[in-house]
């Protein structure tokens, strides 16, 4: 289902010199112009996954339909918002793209915290990001929630002749983890890039009690501490409801 932006319709040109003057029924109509409706659901997502693996790409394909061939590294974190419509209600996104390199390991795991879902990116043409994925996942064991919807990423499939990683390999991956879901997607050709954040709103909705939507609006305030460094030792898998 492809997302509805919030947009206010402006009013045609008011009355100016030589216009006719508003009748009763426009002025009352004026007056009557409801404000957009408020969110039903404001939830936060992060994405993460090493150095140039496309999170940023992603994010800026979903939420401005635009791709830089060539985008700069994050440094720390960014965020862009959205909001869409999804089984009848009107979700506010914030999106928060981390920065792969370590040294900012201590400022992004605070944004683990208040996530309702976790996109882990990998780039199905190189190696090192897909051995990399152990690591994320200590990441999301030590800082994230238990009831954190994890999702997997398997990017630029654009570049399928350069393809070292094999699908299958990715949903074995995935199949480890209790609760993960698996797809393989492609900032540049535009595939699959809505699916994969409305299946992962989809799915934070299906966990929220649908009958009181405000008592569930993710506005806490993240606190950027510096946190201790994560063992090198990879836990057990979390188990995790399905």
């Amino acid at each position: 289902m492809d997302p509805r932006y919030d947009i206010q319709r402006r009013g045609a040109g008011g009355s100016g010199a030589g216009s006719p003057a508003l009748t009763g029924a426009q002025a009352q109509a004026r007056r009557r112009k409801m404000p957009p409706r408020p969110a039903d659901y404001k939830l936060q997502v992060i994405i993460i996954g090493s150095r140039g693996v496309g999170k940023t790409s992603l994010m800026e394909r979903f939420t401005d339909d635009t791709f830089c061939e060539a985008c700069k590294s994050t440094v720390g974190v960014d965020f862009k918002i959205k909001t869409v419509e999804l089984r009848g209600k009107k979700i506010r996104l914030q999106i928060w793209d981390t920065a792969g390199q370590e040294r900012f390991n201590s400022i992004t795991s605070a944004y683990y915290r208040g996530a309702k879902g976790i996109v882990l990116v990998y780039d199905i043409t190189k190696q090192e990001t897909f051995d990399d994925l152990p690591k994320w996942m200590k990441m999301i064991d030590k800082y994230a929630s238990e009831d954190a919807e994890l999702l997997l990423v398997g990017n630029k499939l654009d570049c399928e002749t350069d393809r070292t990683i094999s699908r299958q390999q990715g949903e074995r991956f995935a199949s480890r983890i209790s609760g993960m879901r698996f797809c393989e997607a492609s900032a540049k050709d535009n595939f699959n890039v809505d699916e994969i954040f409305l299946k992962l709103v989809n799915d934070i909705l299906n966990k929220l009690p649908l009958e009181d939507p405000h008592s569930e609006l993710s506005s806490s305030i993240l606190s950027l501490q510096p946190e201790p460094e994560v063992p090198p030792e990879l836990p057990p898998p979390r188990l995790r409801c399905c």
